[in-house]
């Protein structure tokens, strides 16, 4: 199998919505790019108070949710690329919240 690499500038997330099945992200190119949000299995499980408190980090390079614990980056989003988190360890932060 072949590989190929493509170099791109990654743009800067500008703007961030949550909703029930999705996260959206605004990019600073003028794209958006919306992903399911069972890819992000704590932001599946947070309460719509926590997927609101979000905050760019790296000058826009990611996404932070601190009651949540999570983190996603732009590059991340536009590779296509899941929550890497293991379900062992979903499973402590599920029980840990109370949700488990």
């Amino acid at each position: 199998m072949r590989i190929s690499t493509v170099e791109m500038e990654v743009p800067d997330a500008v703007d961030v919505e949550v909703s029930d099945d999705a996260l959206a992200v605004e990019l600073s190119d003028a794209r958006s790019i919306s992903v399911p949000l069972a890819w992000y299995p704590r932001l599946l499980h947070g309460r719509p108070e926590e997927r609101r408190n979000w905050r760019l980090i790296g000058g826009g390079e990611g996404i932070h949710w601190e009651a949540l614990d999570e983190d996603v980056s732009v590059e991340g989003l536009l590779a296509g690329r899941r929550s890497g988190e293991s379900q062992a360890s979903l499973k402590r932060w599920l029980e840990s919240r109370g949700d488990g």
